[in-house]
């Protein structure tokens, strides 16, 4: 395949797709592009770490039906499904070390609920992994037969050990029950939507940058993250739904960037005259990070488009109108 095709689902028939965290990040994003092409949604999220208004555009929509619930307490969907997408979890430190007890219930009884739903509806399932599950890598850049280098009682394990026991439940459905599965190791995402308080690199930086705080930077910043725009994964993952490969499959941007490289664009980028503030490392806060991507582009013909400072722009742009995202407030944990 062609990284320069584009393979949107119009033209096949309309499927109904479930997608638990629908209200998140990246689950409203995907959301959005799966109703553009046609499908109709069933979105389910607890709204713990889900913003309601990253879905209040699809109030009346003919196509979307949204269910405030837990997927780790038992449920029922009536209508038939072609897909059951997980994206369900808190998945920035602060968050999940707030709720280290509901990111590893979502992560393991939520995960059997949506598989057993996808088995007895008959559906294919995408499980949203996590880079994370490579911990501090040993191997650079990461590959997905690498095993990951993960501290299983550190402070972020709830949510690293959470991601790696999804994956082995979700390959042990596919080994068993012979059903259709899809796992993505998403890298760093930004864009419209982020919560400005997620702890996470960009939304830390933006906010700061616009309330006119000092930038947190931990470390030296020479610590390293890949920068994927939201856009990019969306389209990674329509494409992934064509291809009957299991995976794990890397989805992120290979271009490599200091944490402080960031800082210094999202300052330009601004136009704030903040400085940058400097404190201690966290604790298994890897230092490294960037995707091996080759599978990815093999199999789905697919790699990022969307140049940092391009998407950093887009972010910066929606920032600006997001009344949260301008509220002070200093950033507290580890940059992802």
């Amino acid at each position: 395949m062609s990284k320069d095709n584009v393979f949107p689902l119009h033209g096949e028939r309309p499927m109904t797709v479930l997608v638990a965290g629908a209200a998140g990040f990246i689950g409203s994003h995907l959301v959005d592009r799966l109703l553009a092409d046609g499908h109709r949604v069933v979105g389910i999220d607890n709204l713990i770490t889900g913003r309601s208004e990253n879905l209040d555009h699809l109030r009346g929509h003919g196509r979307f039906r949204f269910i405030q619930h837990d997927v780790g307490l038992p449920f029922e969907i009536e209508e038939g499904l072609d897909w059951v997408m997980h994206l369900a979890s808190p998945a920035s430190p602060p968050k999940y070390q707030r709720w280290p007890i509901e990111t590893l219930t979502v992560n393991s009884v939520g995960t059997h609920h949506l598989l057993e739903l996808a088995r007895a509806k008959r559906a294919r399932f995408l499980l949203a992994s996590t880079s994370e599950v490579y911990g501090d890598p040993l191997h650079h850049p990461q590959k997905e037969e690498h095993w990951g280098n993960v501290n299983p009682n550190g402070p972020r394990s709830m949510y690293d050990e959470g991601k790696r026991y999804a994956e082995a439940a979700t390959m042990a459905y596919h080994r068993t029950h012979g059903l259709s599965v899809r796992i993505i190791r998403i890298f760093n995402t930004y864009g419209p939507r982020m919560d400005p308080h997620d702890g996470r690199i960009v939304t830390n930086f933006v906010r700061q940058a616009l309330a006119g705080e000092p930038l947190t930077v931990f470390g030296d910043g020479a610590q390293t993250r890949s920068l994927q725009y939201v856009s990019d994964l969306v389209e990674a993952i329509l494409r992934y739904m064509r291809v009957e490969h299991p995976g794990p499959v890397n989805l992120g941007n290979p271009v490599e960037m200091t944490v402080r490289e960031i800082a210094e664009l999202v300052l330009e980028l601004t136009g704030s005259r903040s400085t940058l503030s400097f404190h201690p490392l966290p604790e298994n806060d890897p230092r490294r990070r960037r995707p091996d991507i080759a599978m990815a582009q093999e199999l789905l013909g697919w790699s990022p488009r969307v140049d940092p400072r391009d998407g950093l722009a887009r972010t910066i742009a929606a920032a600006r109108t997001d009344a949260a995202m301008l509220a002070p407030r200093g950033a507290r944990m580890a940059q992802q």
